[in-house]
């Protein structure tokens, strides 16, 4: 996912996918629903996902944090507001697909969400950093500071 905001404001975003190894043959993800794996509203701000697209299109991942921020949430809360969602589906989905949840009851997947209001404000939210050491990072160029990678805050550890 790219979020772009322009000096004069505007704000734009797309979003590619490689798909699910493995997939069904048929697939739709997130990526391509407006609403799931991308949305961008000129008044508010941008936001897209990667991971798991199923548990994006259940959420609407993306509008959801764009209309959390409408309603005054910052780039990072609108993100874990809208993990927090995912996680209460997910919980719900594994009465009938127990594989979702792992031998500690939580997502057994991980999903990313990238987060720009129109005042700049940015950030990188996923369920959780990876267990195996480093870190999941996402790239941001401001004016101030240049291009950099940045940490995502993890909702689950």
């Amino acid at each position: 996912h790219v979020s772009a905001l322009a000096k004069d404001g505007a704000i734009a975003c797309c979003t590619s996918t490689s798909g699910m190894s493995w997939k069904i043959p048929g697939r739709v993800g997130d990526s391509p629903i407006i609403g799931s794996g991308l949305y961008c509203d000129q008044e508010v701000g941008s936001a897209g996902a990667t991971g798991r697209g199923e548990a994006c299109i259940l959420a609407q991942g993306s509008a959801t944090m764009v209309e959390l921020m409408r309603n005054g949430a910052s780039p990072l809360d609108a993100g874990l507001q809208t993990l927090e969602r995912v996680v209460r589906q997910t919980k719900r989905q594994a009465r009938w697909q127990p594989d979702l949840l792992d031998e500690r009851g939580w997502p057994s997947f991980n999903l990313v969400f990238y987060v720009l209001g129109l005042d700049g404000t940015a950030a990188g939210v996923a369920l959780y950093q990876p267990r195996e050491g480093g870190a999941l990072t996402y790239a941001l160029a401001t004016p101030d500071e240049g291009p950099r990678l940045v940490q995502t805050q993890a909702l689950l550890t």
